[in-house]
C-alpha cells in the first residue's frame, strides 16, 4: 500500500458534494468520498498543483473515518486524479485524467418497440399455458445440475433439439436428426451464423422482394450484397434471380407464407428454386416464421421436407408460438454444414443460455405447446377475420383486403395507381402502428397500402382501430381528388 502524506499545509473546507447525482447511494463511505473529491477536481473548484487537506482535517470536516479518507485519497492517486510526495503532502494532478475530465453523455437512443394498433410481432399466450410453463421452469430450477455451470454444446441442449426434431416431423413433414438442429436466440441470430459458415464477404445473396427488411438488413450488415428479386403470386421469381444475381451463393427466402404478401410459393417454383441450389452449389434459407398459424387447412409441407435436407436450411422460432421473451429459435441444418455452422456459431458466441432450454422442451414433449397453439390460433382466426372484415365494409372500396389463410398479419391494399404517400397520410392521421407496405420494397415498384398485425390485440381494439384507418383512407384518396375505388 503507498504511504499516503499527512502533512499537506492547511486550507480552507473543500467544497465537497457528498449527496448528489454523482454520488452512488449506498456505496461505503471511502467510495462516496472518492466519488465527491473527483467531481470537485473535474468541475475546476480546486486547480491543478493545488494541496488537498491532511486525512485526519478532511476527516473532521466530513464525519468520515481517517481510514475512509485514506483509502479516496489513495485511489485518486492510483486513477490520477491526485499526487503525493511523503514530507510534503497530497496535491491535485498537473494533468487530469480526459476520461474523466470530459465526460460523455450517450446520444444513442433506442426506441422500444411499439404495441399500438397493428403492431407486428405482439404475442398471446394462454393462461393455462403459462402456469404450465411456470410449473416447468420451477422444476428444472429446482433439480439445478452441473450443465449449467460448464461450456456447453455450441447447438444447444440435445434434449430440447430432440424435442424440436419431434416437433418438426409432426407438424411440417421435416426427418432430421437432433445433430442436424442447433438452437439460437431467433431468426435473424441463426441467418448471421448460418450465412458465416457458407458465403464469404460481398457474396451474393438473393432476397425476396417485397421482403422482411430486418432480414435484408442482417445481410447487408454482415457484408453480404442482398440481391432484391421480385415476388409474385406464386412467390420469389427464380427468373428474375438467376439474372439479377448471377453469382449468388443463398437465397432467403419465406415460401409458405411470404413476407409481407402473404403468398405462399407454388410447387413449380419450388422446384425451380431447388434446381437453381444444386446447380449453383448454393443453399436456400427458408424462413418458416409463422407457418404453425395456418387457419384453413393443414400447414403446407415445408420446403426443407421437400428436399430433405439437402440444399435447404431450415429457420423457425418460438417468438411468435410461445413469446418472444424466450429469445430461443433454432435451424435445420443440411449433414454436410452441421461441423461448419457449429464451429461458426462457437466463435460468434459460444453455445445458448441453459436456464431454459428444459422449461421448453417440457413444453413441447407434455402436449402443453401443442394445447397453446390449438387455443390461440382460434384467438388469431377471430381477430383476422374481425380486422379484415371491418376495413372491407368501411373503407367504401378504398382499399382491397385479401385474408391471409395463415401467418398473424394482413395486408391491405390501395390501387396501384395511388400515390404513396396517401398511405403514409392515413396512416399517420389513424394513429396506426403496422408498417406501411412500400417501406417492405427494395427495388421493385411499391405498392400502396398497409401491412397490419393481428395477433396479440383485443378485437374491439382492432375494429376501432380499422375504422379509424379505413376512414382516414377514405379522406386521403378524397384530398387527392380520388373516389374510392375497387383496388
Amino acid at each position: 500500500m503507498q504511504k499516503i502524506p499527512t502533512n499537506s499545509p492547511a486550507k480552507p473546507e473543500l467544497p465537497l458534494n457528498l449527496t448528489g447525482a454523482h454520488i452512488t447511494a449506498g456505496a461505503s463511505s471511502a467510495h462516496r468520498l472518492y466519488q465527491a473529491l473527483c467531481e470537485m477536481i473535474v468541475s475546476g473548484l480546486v486547480k491543478p498543483g493545488e494541496p488537498l487537506p491532511p486525512s485526519r482535517t478532511l476527516a473532521k470536516q466530513t464525519g468520515f473515518r481517517r481510514n475512509a479518507v485514506v483509502t479516496a485519497y489513495e485511489r485518486l492517486i492510483a486513477d490520477g486524479f491526485a499526487d503525493a510526495t511523503v514530507g510534503s503532502g497530497t496535491f491535485v494532478a498537473a494533468r487530469i485524467p480526459a476520461r474523466a475530465a470530459e465526460p460523455k453523455k450517450s446520444k444513442v437512443v433506442v426506441e422500444a418497440p411499439r404495441q399500438g394498433a397493428f403492431a407486428l410481432g405482439c404475442t398471446h399466450i394462454d393462461q393455462r399455458a403459462v402456469q404450465r410453463f411456470r410449473a416447468f421452469v420451477g422444476r428444472r430450477m429446482r433439480a439445478f445440475g452441473a450443465e449449467h455451470l460448464h461450456y456447453g454444446d455450441p447447438r444447444g441442449s440435445r434434449e430440447l433439439r430432440a424435442a424440436i426434431a419431434d416437433h418438426l416431423l409432426s407438424v411440417r413433414g421435416l426427418r432430421c436428426d437432433p445433430d442436424q438442429i442447433m438452437l439460437t436466440s431467433g431468426t435473424l441470430h441463426a441467418l448471421r451464423i448460418v450465412l458465416s459458415a457458407i458465403v464469404k464477404p460481398n457474396d451474393q445473396v438473393w432476397c425476396e422482394d417485397p421482403g422482411y427488411p430486418a432480414a435484408r438488413k442482417t445481410i447487408l450488415h454482415c457484408g453480404y450484397r442482398a440481391v432484391p428479386v421480385p415476388v409474385d403470386e406464386h412467390g420469389m421469381r427464380v427468373a428474375k434471380g438467376r439474372t439479377a444475381g448471377p453469382n449468388a451463393r443463398a437465397a432467403y427466402v419465406t415460401p409458405s407464407h411470404q413476407f409481407p404478401l402473404g403468398v405462399q410459393m407454388s410447387m413449380p417454383r419450388r422446384l425451380e428454386l431447388l434446381d437453381w441450389a444444386k446447380q449453383a452449389g448454393a443453399f436456400v434459407l427458408e424462413d418458416d416464421y409463422d407457418s404453425e398459424f395456418r387457419y384453413d387447412g393443414a400447414p403446407l409441407m415445408s420446403l426443407a421436407g421437400i428436399d430433405h435436407l439437402q440444399r435447404v436450411i431450415y429457420m423457425g422460432t418460438f417468438a411468435k408460438t410461445l413469446f418472444p421473451g424466450l429469445r430461443i429459435g433454432y435451424c435445420a441444418l443440411p449433414e454436410r454444414l452441421i461441423a461448419d455452422v457449429t464451429a461458426a456459431r462457437a466463435a460468434l458466441d459460444r453455445f445458448p443460455g441453459t436456464l431454459m432450454e428444459g422449461a421448453v422442451a417440457d413444453m413441447l414433449n407434455s402436449g402443453a405447446f401443442a394445447a397453446n397453439l390449438k387455443r390461440v390460433r382460434k384467438l388469431y382466426r377471430e381477430a383476422r377475420d374481425a380486422l379484415a372484415g371491418t376495413l372491407q365494409a368501411e373503407s367504401d372500396g378504398a382499399l382491397s383486403v385479401p385474408v391471409p389463410s395463415q401467418g398473424l398479419h394482413l395486408v391491405a391494399r390501395f390501387d396501384p395507381s395511388v400515390d404513396l404517400s396517401v398511405a403514409a397520410e392515413a396512416k399517420h392521421a389513424a394513429g396506426a402502428e403496422g408498417w406501411l407496405l412500400a417501406d417492405t420494397y427494395s427495388r421493385t415498384r411499391p405498392l400502396p397500402g398497409f401491412v397490419l398485425g393481428f395477433s396479440g390485440h383485443a378485437v374491439p381494439h382492432l375494429v376501432a382501430s380499422a375504422e379509424r384507418l379505413a376512414r382516414e383512407s377514405r379522406t386521403a384518396l378524397r384530398a387527392r381528388g380520388k373516389p374510392a375505388r375497387r383496388a
